[in-house]
């Protein structure tokens, strides 16, 4: 029988969220129904509530969390109900090209669940990145649960499921970044600041937090920053390099997606250095670069998809690391709230206030 449960939905562009009646069906084949604990409030959830990522209004909101699977759909196999999940928005399907290559990673053909979740007038709802959480249970894939140990904290599990992981996997996954590299990370925020503790865990020698913001760089020091560079006071570029030789950094990461930090990213790093963009650019973005420069630059340039993570293989790991007291997630936790609270959210989020809010059931 379908459910009724509160969520936090944005109407239309721009508009303030509100808390609604959501109707949550039962869960058919291949997919899940959880009961949300703990999301928190993403930088991505702004960008759907601002029409960045696109205009199919209304959005459920929310899909860094974390919950307990209440029922599952025919043919569901890989979790039961009672399992601790984290979700995740990529869930992989074992066919397409990438998988069959051994490349999951990369899967060209991620799902969601098939039904939609409604409000009780009918009218569907796009939740975001596929999962829409900002609710007290919502309807996933089946793949989008993956299994942690239950002993460690909601609030913290749940931010594995997008900013934490696409940070930490900039740095090692996609950045692959070694023993007594160094590393450059501009724009520290929740995304940036597991980039750079990412980097700490893989070795590197040297790592340099760039921001604006001072009080982010006073972070980004405790998340493993060995050196800070604000850049409304210094050219980072000219900074990174003379931290670094004169060389440049052999791993940058931008963390900001924008056109002009990108392109302090590409100069920055060394020669047949790797730059990595995890920061989202907004779709009017256009970057230009001198194609000489990029050829006669070498190395890499790429993109990292969700911290190029395979769920089932990294978040159990990185919870693993948190419990051994290597990896600290509960330093990306700046505030619990309530499901009412999340306009304020957005609002601190914009002064720089926090690293993560997060909704707690």
């Amino acid at each position: 029988m379908a459910q009724q449960v509160q969520g936090v939905i944005a109407p239309g562009k721009n508009e303030p969220v509100r808390v609604e009646t959501i109707v949550i069906p039962d869960p058919g084949p291949g997919e899940a129904v959880v009961k949300v604990q703990a999301c928190g409030v993403c930088h991505t959830d702004l960008h759907y509530k601002q029409g960045g990522i696109n205009d199919d209004f209304p959005f459920l909101l929310g899909h860094e969390a974390a919950g307990i699977v209440e029922s599952v759909g025919e043919g569901v196999t890989d979790v039961e109900p009672g399992d601790f999940v984290v979700l995740n928005w990529r869930a992989v399907c074992g066919q397409c090209r990438a998988c069959l290559r051994g490349r999951p990673w990369y899967c060209f053909d991620t799902h969601n669940a098939t039904q939609r979740m409604t409000l009780l007038d009918g009218t569907e709802l796009s939740p975001a990145l596929g999962i829409g959480a900002f609710a007290e249970k919502t309807l996933v894939a089946a793949g989008q649960c993956t299994k942690v140990d239950p002993e460690v904290s909601p609030a913290v599990a749940g931010l594995l499921g997008c900013g934490v992981m696409a940070g930490i996997g900039a740095a090692i996954n996609t950045g692959q970044v070694g023993r007594g590299d160094s590393v450059a990370v501009i724009g520290c925020g929740g995304v940036g600041d597991a980039a750079i503790a990412g980097a700490r865990l893989a070795g590197a020698a040297k790592i340099i937090a760039v921001d604006i913001d001072d009080r982010k760089l006073e972070t980004a020091k405790k998340m493993g920053a060995t050196h800070t560079v604000n850049s409304r006071s210094a050219d980072p570029v000219e900074a990174i390099r003379a931290l670094t030789a004169g060389n440049g950094a052999d791993v940058v990461i931008e963390a900001v997606g924008r056109p002009e930090t990108y392109k302090q990213a590409f100069y920055a790093r060394d020669l047949a250095g790797t730059v990595v963009l995890v920061g989202v650019p907004t779709p009017e973005m256009q970057l230009e670069l001198p194609l000489l420069d990029v050829f006669g630059r070498g190395g890499s340039l790429k993109s990292s998809w969700y911290g190029d993570c395979l769920p089932s293989r990294d978040f159990p790991m990185l919870i693993d690391l948190h419990q051994q007291g290597r990896l600290d997630l509960g330093a990306f936790v700046t505030e619990t709230i309530g499901l009412g609270d999340i306009e304020q959210a957005f609002a601190r989020m914009h002064e720089g206030d926090v690293l993560r809010s997060v909704v707690v059931f």
